[in-house]
């Protein structure tokens, strides 16, 4: 291979990707109690953080379009898990929020980024400093 920007271990993207899937796969065994998927447990956690917001809001926050959002955002109400419902000021916007079972679900969950960031081997220091740098990238 004559360019090395080309190899692998030269690319920025590749460790951001396998550090995400390792991360995710991290909270698969927390969440499977819960009967939760990954995706779900983000829009929970934005949900218990700010409750009724519209599908828009909830797609900003986690940075995925209503396309991604919204055939989860059914299967989580046939699971019971929150409403999604047309706001009366505009017929267009969709309002998600909890059910009694999805608000239940917080106390459930309140043990699991104590139980991930436990599995991750990295100084609060360096964590902190990840953190920042991540969001560097994402508020680009």
């Amino acid at each position: 291979m004559s360019d090395p920007a080309l190899k692998l271990e030269n690319q920025l993207c590749f460790p951001l990707y396998a550090a995400a899937r390792k991360v995710t796969a991290l909270y698969t065994p927390l969440l499977k109690p819960l009967g939760l998927t990954y995706t779900q447990y983000l829009v929970m956690m934005v949900l218990w953080e700010q409750d009724g917001l519209r599908i828009g809001e909830i797609g900003e926050r986690l940075c995925l379009d209503t396309g991604t959002l919204t055939p989860l955002l059914k299967k989580m109400e046939q699971e019971d898990l929150l409403s999604r419902t047309r706001s009366a000021e505009d017929e267009r916007a969709v309002i998600i929020r909890l059910s009694k079972k999805g608000k239940a679900l917080e106390e459930k969950a309140a043990h699991i980024p104590a139980a991930v960031g436990s599995c991750i081997p990295l100084a609060p220091e360096k964590a902190l400093q990840l953190y920042a740098l991540l969001h560097e990238i994402l508020n680009q």
